[in-house]
């Protein structure tokens, strides 16, 4: 589990003028927060930890190594910041949770027989497709 406190002193917020509801207020106000966060730099995290966040988040993750999100759904600053730290915050958890491991299974019985029935059935059909006698 990541500190939120901790995440939230590495990252650096920039604020923005958001577009959608909000009248003449949205002219004046600067609501729409971004966050960037530097996941190569930081300290929260183990050299294979930042490895696979690299890994996995590559598609969301800057050239610069950046991570890079932003969010204008409320109208208030305080609330957009707090939306953006909860969701950097769930997909670099999601990022680092390791999988488990794939237990090897035997196949069933049935599942066999049905296989090897499947594999007789084509070869005779395959086998009668050459036979041909035109005498």
């Amino acid at each position: 589990m990541i500190d939120p406190i901790a995440f939230e002193n590495e990252c650096t917020f920039r604020t923005s003028r958001s577009s959608g509801k909000g009248g003449q207020n949205v002219n004046k106000t600067e609501t729409k927060v971004g966050l960037w966060f530097d996941v190569a730099a930081s300290a929260l995290f183990t050299d294979d930890e930042k490895a696979r966040a690299l890994l996995r988040l590559a598609s969301v993750i800057t050239i610069d190594g950046y991570l890079q999100l932003a969010c204008d759904e409320q109208r208030s600053q305080l609330q957009n910041k707090k939306s953006v730290i909860e969701r950097a915050l769930a997909m670099l958890e999601k990022a680092l949770a390791v999988p488990a491991p794939r237990k090897r299974t035997k196949p069933s019985k049935a599942s066999v027989e049905k296989r090897l029935e499947e594999k007789r059935r084509k070869a005779l059909r395959k086998n009668e497709r050459g036979n041909f006698n035109f005498e």
